[in-house]
């Protein structure tokens, strides 16, 4: 089964998750390597993914009849925004769930929505 992650932070620190403390200062990876280490230990796959520029420049488009609806950021009046996403292959939800709860973003305070992908 195919499973979208959406990481959701504070506004403010969206797209800025911080380097692992071991490794500051050394050869710094990307704090999401150990993650990824761990997920293909486990079988699971990742299946693409990245993080998102902040809201700022963001667009939200609605169509409204013959037209259509621009307006700047984000429409969610939350603090929290889109940091990014990740596609991953497992097999169901609990090890879903259990990839999401160990993924950088949710053990820094962040937040990361699962939901399955439909077929097609």
């Amino acid at each position: 089964m195919r499973y979208l992650l959406l990481m959701w932070n504070e506004q403010d620190s969206a797209g800025a998750l911080e380097a692992e403390p071991e490794a500051v200062g050394a050869e710094a990876e990307p704090c999401w390597m150990p993650w990824a280490r761990e997920m293909d230990q486990r079988g699971v796959l990742l299946d693409g993914g990245g993080q998102v520029q902040a809201s700022v420049p963001a667009a939200t488009v609605r169509a409204a009849g013959t037209g259509v609806l621009v307006a700047d950021g984000p429409f969610a009046e939350t603090k929290e925004q889109m940091a990014g996403y990740q596609i991953i292959e497992c097999g169901g939800r609990d090890e879903a769930v259990y990839a999401a709860s160990r993924h950088p973003v949710a053990l820094q305070g962040g937040v990361v929505e699962v939901r399955e992908l439909l077929a097609g």
